[in-house]
């Protein structure tokens, strides 16, 4: 079993949309980066990389780079589930938060968890989202930022023995026998 943690942290910027999950939400400010710049993904991309020991999402996907420039972070984190898979790493579950004095989000959560959960392949259970303010304190309080945290927990496929239809293998999705 191994636990990752991830963090990120965007400036709101007039002229930029807000995309967070996955999630377009209305907002007369969007969050400045060089993709989408979707502080949710970004934060659980690092804790699941982190996890598996596989550096961070600036190793894999610099903001130098032009082919990531205004990428969608859900495409982003689809790779990110492809290297877990690679190095037999099933996700446990994801924890989320997202900071933020406004917009609310609230309204959108359910489906982010569902564009996390369909990118990577796992059930919708496994993935939690929560969002706060800081009460106005703070850059995300006098509204400059928006940031997010998120934890997960990955568990090693090697650790397990799996029979499929009586002892055959017929090549399961993620499967190295295939």
């Amino acid at each position: 079993m191994r636990i990752g943690m991830g963090y990120d942290v965007h400036k709101l910027e007039e002229g930029r949309k807000m995309i967070i999950g996955g999630v377009e939400i209305p907002y007369e400010k969007g969050l400045l980066g060089h993709s989408d710049a979707d502080v949710l993904i970004h934060a659980i991309m690092d804790a699941l990389l982190g996890a598996a020991a596989l550096g961070d999402i600036g190793k894999h996907f610099p903001d130098t780079e032009e082919k990531y420039k205004g990428i969608s972070s859900l495409k982003l984190l689809e790779h990110v589930g492809e290297l877990l898979e690679e190095h037999l790493y099933v996700i446990g579950n994801i924890d989320a938060t997202i900071i933020a004095q406004k917009p609310k989000m609230r309204p959108h959560i359910d489906q982010m968890r569902e564009n996390i959960a369909k990118v990577l392949g796992i059930e919708v259970d496994r993935v939690n989202i929560k969002a706060t303010t800081e009460e106005g304190l703070g850059f995300t309080g006098n509204e400059q930022g928006i940031s997010s945290q998120a934890i997960c927990l990955l568990e090693e496929m090697r650790e397990y023995s799996i029979v499929v239809n009586g002892g055959s293998c017929e090549g399961c999705k993620g499967c190295r026998k295939a």
